[in-house]
């Protein structure tokens, strides 16, 4: 009896058939490793080895270099310097003063009143003062005139002092130049000239008082004295005639 396909099939795959499969199967399976293995090899090409992350490196940009504007230097063109001519005030030339020349001391004086002398000049020699009723010195001389009598300037001078002495009474202190000066003391309270006045030899310079307490016991009279320097002098000396 004829065997079916089926069975003919069956006793080849049981016989040398099964070896022919096998060897188709294992044929198989290397063409597959073969495609596999060349897959991941591919692959393998393409990306780095044990899955390490491509890093891409930007390049940092180049900074653009800063420019300095340059400021033009600017040369400033002098300018003319207009030359104004000093204005020279006018000052005045001090007037140069001539120095005075001193004036000299007069030789000799002219009498202040008229009449006799009471008592004399005595500066070394004690005389005796009847008002104090003592011994003393006499710095001057006492010239006997009435009250009222006008008392005339010795010598051309200025007036230095009008005091009121405690002991003299009203006095008179005549300037005369060359450091010599004359005193009228025992005048009326009131006398014609005042400090700064200019006189000259023969002029009025007040009139015969009693004031001077010192020398109240004489009759009436002016006390006149000169100094030189400071110094007392005997006012005979300079009076004249």
């Amino acid at each position: 009896m004829k065997k079916s396909f089926y069975n003919r099939f069956s006793d080849f795959i049981e016989g040398k058939g099964f070896y022919i499969v096998l060897a188709l199967c294992l044929a198989a399976i290397g063409v597959s490793g073969w495609f596999l293995f060349s897959s991941l090899t591919g692959e393998q090409e393409e990306q780095p080895v044990g899955g390490t992350a491509s890093i891409t490196v930007t390049p940092a940009p180049t900074p653009a270099a800063t420019v300095t504007p340059v400021k033009p230097t600017v040369t400033a063109t002098p300018r003319p310097t207009a030359t104004v001519p000093a204005v020279v005030s006018a000052t005045p030339s001090a007037t140069v003063q001539p120095t005075p020349t001193p004036k000299s001391a007069p030789t000799s004086l002219t009498w202040p009143v008229q009449g006799e002398v009471l008592t004399s000049y005595s500066v070394e020699t004690l005389a005796y003062d009847v008002t104090m009723a003592d011994w003393r010195t006499h710095a001057g001389v006492d010239i006997a005139a009435a009250a009222g009598t006008e008392v005339r300037a010795p010598a051309s001078g200025v007036v230095v002092e009008v005091t009121e002495d405690v002991m003299l009474g009203t006095t008179v202190v005549i300037d005369h130049g060359g450091d010599l000066t004359t005193t009228c003391a025992n005048l009326a309270s009131v006398p014609t000239v005042e400090v700064g006045d200019e006189v000259t030899v023969g002029d009025i310079i007040g009139s015969v008082g009693n004031t001077a307490i010192a020398e109240s016991a004489l009759a009436s009279h002016l006390h006149f004295s000169v100094e030189r320097e400071g110094q007392s002098v005997d006012p005979m000396e300079l009076l004249n005639g």
